[in-house]
């Protein structure tokens, strides 16, 4: 089955929620609420590319996704509803723009025009804050090659402009997605 247009995927391990923390022996769970974009299942395992997709992400490669991908809605008369990008049998549909980067040979490498920083903690200050982290700046985790053009690669340290911060975790590490338009300097 393939999509002229689409990648037909599933939630990773069937599940779309993410809303469960393994300590010792139990499973607790973080988050009831549906409407909680935090706990929303944020990976995508590939079952079929576009028809005529000529890029390297197969099928069985993951993919990040949007938090909207997966959850669950109530309608206007309170029944609950998949979002649009449910297809049948826990498979959706998922547009070019809808995922930000993807798994591929065990490597994950940033899709089209997004980025990922990870956030560097709080260099030295005078001002005691709550805030643990630098504000505006970041290393660059997952290039991509409008940066590289620009000699950003893996590991450089940058500043971003204010609220563009989106945080995933990938593989237990806290990253912030972003535009490549988001980072403002490379320091």
């Amino acid at each position: 089955m393939k999509s002229p247009f689409y990648f037909i995927v599933k939630p990773l391990n069937d599940k779309r929620y993410d809303n469960t923390k393994k300590i010792g022996n139990v499973n607790l769970i973080t988050s009831t609420s549906k409407e909680d974009h935090t706990s929303s299942n944020r990976h995508a395992e590939v079952i079929s590319v576009p028809i005529n997709y000529l890029g390297e992400i197969l099928p069985g490669d993951i993919l990040l996704v949007h938090h909207n991908v997966f959850k669950y809605y109530n309608d206007m008369k309170g029944k609950e509803k998949s979002g649009k990008s449910f297809f049948k049998d826990n498979l959706f549909f998922i547009e070019i723009d809808q995922f930000f980067m993807f798994k591929h040979n065990n490597k994950w490498k940033s899709h089209s025009k997004y980025c990922m920083i990870k956030p560097i903690l709080k260099e030295n200050t005078y001002l005691k804050t709550h805030e643990e982290e630098e504000p505006l700046v970041g290393l660059v985790k997952y290039t991509n090659k409008y940066l590289l053009k620009q000699g950003i690669k893996n590991g450089d340290k940058v500043s971003f402009q204010p609220d563009s911060e989106y945080e995933f975790i990938v593989d237990g590490e806290k990253l912030y997605r972003m535009f490549e338009n988001n980072i403002t300097l490379a320091l």
